[in-house]
């Protein structure tokens, strides 16, 4: 879960149209090929051949010869010689050997925010970026503060970064606001942490956030300060990130919001998506996306989920839907119940492992609502309209929370039709994959911290023990429960190849096997990302598998995952990616 995904939607209250270009505006004329692949030309029907397709059908892997696809939708799939009977005159797409799966489904994420991301300094880690202490953070932000002054005019004079992450910095701290003045003195600076739940900033940006030694803790927040002393030492964490952020880009012109959207878009459609996540939107994401709708300019499909929390007017006008209208929908609502493991403020049953400063033994995170009947009035409305829940619970503490609303609400208002999610589900534990899978909800896991923070886990957050089930994807197997596997982009670049190594793999950034029991094959992580992701938007019946009567969203891959050495899959390239048979990126 990420806290900022608000953020980007603020050219709406602008009330100016966001122009969105070509999808793939580096992609070459629809006639055009490269070395590896024939590409077609557009045309009614595409005939697709001479290489791995695999068809994602049933419990173990099924390939076909050809696929034939007519008006956006799949007529065939089979043998090829069949396929030539059936329509003699399709443009012909050859494959030449390279493989083909279905289009993959982004099971969650902050579509509008990875504009974001790509446009201030990155601060990530390798392999993502180039930071690996705090000197080189401040490097970082100086030199990208010296390339683009249009923007930080646009921004009212905030210089901003993105992914910084302490747990990967060699001094194994956050920067603060001291270290941020070499940055600047004279103009706000703001940092945001990879989880995307806390921040740093330096003093001036404390100033004019008006956060001094007097300032209290807001509701579902906290002001890290100085040790022994009230003084803020520029470390904020999760609700009163959200307040330093509307103050950073509150001024920011339309049109760099527009170019911010436009390089969100192109990422996902480069790593294969063809259907993406607006998670925890507000009113003005969602009006964005459906204002690009209503003119015809998504090439994939947008599903959005507003906060229940802030957005319920906004839902109780608009509902949700099933049905898309030119590639837009509203598919139900996001209730945020913790923060992040990794930045110490998700909530636990036990302990920290190492508190974060400030904090004693006891420390087990904390809940973003207290109050358990407030959660269970926002459950009770989204049972009473019929809206999806999806639901961000790292902690164990507030899986519980979610479990036992969900459970009286299903008492209260019983359906059959729910498929409500829990996002995350971190530290999910064996008795509550059992609960979850009595009440018919669906895990979405998040794999990649084994990656990206096994090894903080293992020395920082939860120890040994409780780290090898980060993400329980085979105790869910297990069970004959479905579940699926998402970046939580821009938590982590939208990298679809990196999602499924690490579901397969489990391996973190020092090279350790963190949980082998937990392990899946390639075809089920696949599954994860694609067919299992499909019914979680209720979608199953258009798309996740290549059969007839679905749309022809699929993507082309340098290497077939499952012939390929599992160590291997983050390398897979992403050389082309189609949306109802229609070629929306090509890689040069």
């Amino acid at each position: 879960m990420i806290l900022y995904p608000r953020l980007l939607s603020l050219s709406l209250l602008f009330g100016s149209p966001l122009v969105l270009l070509s999808a793939c505006s580096s992609v070459p004329s629809q006639n055009s090929s490269t070395s590896q692949i024939n590409t077609a030309s557009s045309t009614q029907s595409l005939l697709v051949y001479g290489g791995s397709i695999l068809t994602m059908q049933g419990d173990q892997p099924q390939y076909v010869e050809a696929m034939l696809i007519q008006d956006g939708k799949i007529l065939f799939t089979g043998k090829l010689s069949e396929a030539k009977t059936l329509a003699p005159q399709a443009a012909a797409l050859d494959l030449k050997n390279k493989a083909v799966i279905p289009g993959i489904i982004d099971a969650h994420s902050h579509l509008n925010s990875v504009g974001m991301q790509q446009t201030v300094a990155n601060l990530y880690a390798p392999p993502d970026g180039d930071v690996v202490n705090i000197p080189s953070l401040i490097q970082a932000m100086k030199m990208w503060a010296g390339q683009n002054p249009e923007f930080i005019q646009a921004s009212s004079g905030w210089i901003i970064g993105n992914g910084y992450d302490d747990a990967t910095l060699q001094e194994k701290r956050h920067p603060t606001a001291t270290d941020l003045d070499q940055v600047s003195k004279t103009q706000p600076v703001l940092i945001l942490h990879q989880s995307g739940h806390l921040a740093s900033v330096n003093h001036k940006a404390l100033e004019m956030l008006n956060i001094n030694e007097k300032t209290k803790n807001p509701d579902g927040g906290v002001i890290r300060r100085i040790q022994g002393t009230q003084k803020p030492n520029g470390v904020l964490e999760e609700s009163i990130v959200i307040q330093a952020m509307m103050q950073a880009f509150k001024n920011m012109p339309p049109q760099e919001m527009e170019k911010m959207a436009l390089k969100a878009v192109n990422t996902y459609v480069e790593n294969g998506y063809t259907t993406v996540q607006e998670g925890r939107a507000d009113h003005g994401t969602s009006e964005l996306w459906r204002s690009l709708a209503n003119r015809k300019q998504l090439p994939i499909d947008v599903v959005s989920y507003p906060d229940i929390s802030s957005e319920q007017a906004y839902m109780l006008q608009h509902g949700s839907s099933q049905n898309y209208q030119n590639h837009f929908r509203i598919g139900g609502v996001k209730i945020s119940l913790d923060g992040s493991p990794q930045g110490k403020t998700a909530w636990l049953t036990q302990p920290y492992l190492i508190p974060p400063e400030g904090q004693d033994k006891n420390y087990r995170g904390y809940p973003a609502f207290p109050d358990q009947t407030t959660v269970q009035e926002m459950i009770n409305l989204a049972f009473q309209n019929h809206w999806q829940i999806l639901a961000h619970a790292n902690g164990d503490a507030a899986i519980d929370q979610y479990l036992a609303v969900i459970g009286k609400a299903q008492q209260q208002f019983p359906s059959t039709q729910r498929r409500d999610v829990i996002i995350h589900a971190q530290t999910m534990r064996e008795d509550q994959l059992d609960q979850a899978k009595k009440f018919g909800l669906i895990p979405s896991f998040f794999s990649l911290h084994t990656y990206y923070w096994g090894d903080w886990h293992v020395a920082q957050t939860l120890g040994e023990q409780r780290a090898t089930r980060i993400s329980p994807t085979d105790s869910a197997l297990k069970r004959g429960m479905i579940f699926t596997e998402h970046h939580d982009a821009p938590v982590i670049p939208p990298k679809s190849m990196m999602v499924l190594d690490a579901t397969v793999n489990r391996t973190t950034r020092s090279g350790k096997l963190l949980g082998a029991d937990q392990k899946v094959s390639p075809y089920i992580a696949l599954k994860s990302m694609t067919d299992w992701a499909a019914y979680q938007y209720f979608e199953e019946q258009q798309k996740g598998t290549l059969e007839k009567g679905k749309y022809g969203d699929f993507v082309i891959l340098s290497d077939d995952p499952l012939q390929i050495d599992s160590q291997k899959i983050k390398d897979i390239q992403i050389l082309a990616t189609y949306k109802e048979g229609q070629l929306i990126y090509q890689r040069k």
